[in-house]
């Protein structure tokens, strides 16, 4: 069993800064994680030269893999920290920040862009009060029911769009998380009735046109979202929306 934990991290003090690595050791603990291990530096801040420094900057949640927060790279996999057991890691650790998304310090990353995706996709339901939510709630039929619950867990925490080839800081592309919450609203009896206005903002610059069928994004989801299939499905969907236009109006 080691006596010490090893780990390097790759550093940078604000967004315009040059990046560079430190590396640290803690303590070796039964069952630590990343996030933990990162707690236990932050106690005592000190680099392997034995100098003082700032406590490395992370971002950190439900420690439940859940909410997404603490995704960054962890030995050259994309993933979330919290659920990266040290014991099933090789040592010395190497820890990076996303590389698809800005910096803001160290570990931690501006997922900003992925939210406005989100609302240009409109990725929710409107209740204004007016349905009877408890009585006369739309059905789901189990079919669709089984697919929306698969959609439902994305927590948004941007693996997929790290391993994307088209989503990048020069690219317009939303990514295959807005494509995959698109759909699910879209399927969602209530969330219908703006499907037209998800397709045709998918039918625009940065939409489903540019992605390039890569799937890397099925790979890496840690909930195992059938995201090519939202693709595929959207795909479909914006083709029929098109002859609509053409056609129909």
């Amino acid at each position: 069993m080691p006596e010490v934990i090893r780990f390097k991290v790759k550093r940078q003090q604000n967004p315009d800064s040059k990046p560079y690595w430190e590396e640290f050791q803690v303590p070796y603990r039964p069952q630590h994680n990343v996030i933990s291990v990162l707690m236990a530096l932050r106690e005592n801040p000190v680099n392997i030269k034995g100098e003082r420094v700032a406590p490395v900057v992370y971002e950190v949640g439900c420690m439940e893999e859940v909410c997404g927060a603490c995704t960054m790279i962890i030995n050259g996999k994309v993933r979330q920290a919290c659920s990266a057991l040290i014991d099933q890691l090789e040592q010395p650790l190497v820890l990076e920040p996303m590389t698809k998304f800005p910096v803001v310090r160290d570990l931690m990353v501006d997922r900003q862009k992925m939210f406005d995706d989100l609302r240009k996709v409109r990725a929710w339901i409107d209740i204004d009060g007016g349905y009877d939510i408890h009585v006369h709630a739309p059905r789901i039929s189990p079919k669709d029911w089984v697919m929306n619950y698969d959609f439902s867990r994305c927590m948004t925490c941007g693996c997929c769009m790290e391993v994307c080839p088209q989503f990048h800081p020069k690219s317009q592309f939303v990514g295959p998380a807005p494509i995959g919450q698109a759909w699910l609203f879209s399927n969602h009896p209530t969330g219908k009735f703006y499907k037209e206005e998800r397709l045709h903002a998918l039918m625009g610059p940065g939409g489903i046109t540019d992605c390039g069928n890569a799937q890397n994004c099925i790979e890496a989801c840690p909930k195992d979202i059938k995201l090519t299939d939202a693709i595929a499905k959207i795909g479909r969907e914006t083709t029929i929306q098109v002859f609509k236009d053409l056609f129909l109006k």
